[in-house]
């Protein structure tokens, strides 16, 4: 039988997880294709991965493995563990087919967003399941910093999920298929919440808690740099991009006030 203080942090990880939906529920107010809404959800998509990886996941990876292993390998980590990250969305991009923008037609490569949306999909999901154990443990310990902490994650989650559906509704048209992918993002916190209770609860401390930090926020500093921000810009609508991008920065940072 499950104990009650598990159930609770078991439940707290799956809202929050959830919540990455609410995000994807932007798609059922636009119908045909939008140039100007994918530049804008493409350049909010980059900011909110700058948000959460310079804000939030590597300075709390740097501070626990600097709490393990003093200031200058604690800082000398949380940067290896960073550029390893950077170095395995480097790999995964190099290995996923491109569909390029035609100068000659003018085609814009909607199929290519389907592509983004995907591996926007694997870092967020990657990005939750760490989340998931740091929610079941606050929770398992503590019911109020548990509900504290999953209310924070869950409004996290919510422009996430704007990251993970629009761009692979506008590449297929589909709107089952963006939320699909998008709860599959979502479903990666209880899947780390259950893990973290089944598995890794002997296992979890400070070193390997940073390290999953840092190395997730390498692959979404990456996937920002390389992907989100110059497909923001291929439309035609560069200015409304970079606003878009430092509008997702700062409703992430908006956040931290919960």
């Amino acid at each position: 039988m499950f104990e009650e203080n598990v159930i609770r942090a078991l439940v707290l990880s799956l809202l929050a997880g959830l919540s990455t939906l609410l995000g994807a529920m932007i798609i059922f107010f636009y119908k045909g294709k939008s140039n100007k809404l994918i530049s804008a959800s493409l350049g909010f998509a980059a900011g909110v991965m700058l948000s959460v990886s310079f804000s939030d996941l590597y300075p709390h990876a740097q501070n626990l493995l600097t709490g393990y292993a003093g200031k200058t390998a604690g800082v000398l980590l949380s940067i290896g563990f960073l550029i390893l990250g950077i170095c395995l969305a480097l790999f995964i991009d190099r290995f996923v087919p491109h569909e390029k923008y035609d100068e000659k037609t003018g085609d814009r490569p909607h199929a290519d967003l389907f592509r983004l949306g995907f591996i926007s999909m694997i870092a967020i999901g990657l990005h939750n399941f760490p989340e998931g154990i740091a929610t079941f443990i606050a929770a398992y310990k503590d019911s109020s910093l548990g509900i504290t902490v999953a209310i924070a994650i869950a409004l996290h989650n919510i422009p996430e999920g704007l990251a993970v559906a629009m761009p692979i509704y506008y590449a297929t048209g589909k709107k089952g298929k963006a939320l699909k992918y998008c709860a599959l993002s979502g479903f990666a916190e209880p899947a780390g919440a259950l893990a973290a209770f089944l598995i890794l609860r002997p296992f979890i401390n400070d070193v390997l808690l940073g390290a999953i930090f840092a190395f997730v926020a390498g692959i979404m500093i990456y996937i920002s740099i390389e992907e989100l921000i110059p497909s923001s810009r291929q439309y035609g609508h560069d200015r409304l991009a970079v606003f878009s991008t430092i509008a997702g920065i700062c409703t992430m940072l908006l956040t931290h006030l919960f």
